[in-house]
């Protein structure tokens, strides 16, 4: 590729390209069309580098820059596609003040890509902000879709599709944990979790304390990589089987099936009862209310209460 002089480009401004960007894909060289100037979100493989669309490498060999989470991680891929686009850093210690210098070099007309280690930018990773300031200056953002790691896991989980909430990571601390997931349970949807594999055994653990071992579940690794692996069973039998394993290695997807539908109203007074009081005895009174309502799907609000009525009397008989 070769450069010439342009008076008419700003200090720190990458040089115009003489020579058309270009890209390797099966074997053979290909044109990059030229990009419009702009933020351009590009989605990334997750694991097997055949897993990026055509526009994606069109977008990452045209761009002027390419802002990555970890240049080296992002390094490999371009070169894997004869892609020589300058990389720039961009993670989550990154500064307001580099994020003035990208939109700067935004404003001046430059195409720049922000990517993520793996999959969908924003997606768990510190893009949002970056996104944010362009739109806040006006800036066009244009999405460039591929790989996700939450679709992926979702589709070959074998639980329902048609609703879901995607949670991301769940706090570190197991009673935050288990009160996050007692809120989760009670979303009527197959639940999605990002999870350290050190911390797999005790996430599931909880989540059986939480949500009760019999609600379908799946725990995927290492998707679309080598040794992709995709478990599927209750909760109670995931939970035994990484607990006598220990924890796996490689990224990790856990997916949960939505709990059952809410009880009736007038479902067995004496089994909220006992089921309250057996809480109540580890648990404060709003934690107790959560835990029963995530595992019989009633509504929390009327457990809740009993809850509250249960710990003031002390008593056996209904208040």
């Amino acid at each position: 590729m070769t450069e010439r002089s342009d008076p008419a480009r700003r200090p720190g401004s990458p040089p115009r390209r003489e020579a058309p960007a270009t890209f390797t894909a099966f074997g053979l060289a290909s044109e990059a069309e030229p990009l419009a100037p702009g933020l351009h979100v590009v989605a990334t493989p997750i694991g097997n580098l055949r897993d990026i669309t055509i526009r994606a490498l069109a977008t990452l060999a045209a761009a002027d820059a390419v802002l990555a989470e970890d240049t080296r991680v992002t390094r490999t891929l371009l070169a894997h596609y004869g892609i020589t686009t300058p990389l720039m850093a961009y993670h989550e210690h990154s500064t307001e003040s580099v994020r003035e210098r990208m939109v700067e070099r935004l404003r001046e007309g430059q195409a720049l890509a922000l990517v993520s280690d793996a999959g969908t930018p924003l997606v768990s990773d510190p893009g949002f902000k970056l996104v944010l300031a362009a739109i806040e200056a006006g800036i066009p953002v244009t999405p460039v879709p591929g790989a996700s790691a939450v679709m992926t896991a979702l589709v070959a989980a074998g639980l329902p599709t048609d609703r879901f909430f995607f949670e991301g990571f769940l706090p570190q601390k197991g009673g935050a944990r288990r009160n996050r997931l007692a809120e989760l349970g009670q979303l009527p949807g197959t639940l999605v979790l990002f999870e350290s594999p050190h911390r797999l055994p005790d996430m599931l653990a909880d989540a059986v304390t939480v949500l009760g071992p019999e609600r379908p579940a799946a725990v995927t690794r290492e998707l679309t990589k080598l040794y992709e692996t995709i478990r599927r069973g209750t909760l109670g039998d995931l939970s035994a089987a990484f607990a006598a394993e220990g924890a796996p290695k490689g990224e990790i997807v856990v997916l949960i099936g939505a709990g059952p539908e809410d009880a009736p109203d007038d479902g067995d007074p004496d089994a909220l009862d006992a089921a309250l009081r057996a809480a109540l005895a580890e648990h404060s009174v709003k934690d107790a209310a959560s835990l029963v309502a995530a595992r019989t799907g009633r509504k929390r609000r009327l457990v809740y209460a009993r809850a509250v009525e249960l710990a003031r009397t002390g008593s056996d008989d209904p208040a």
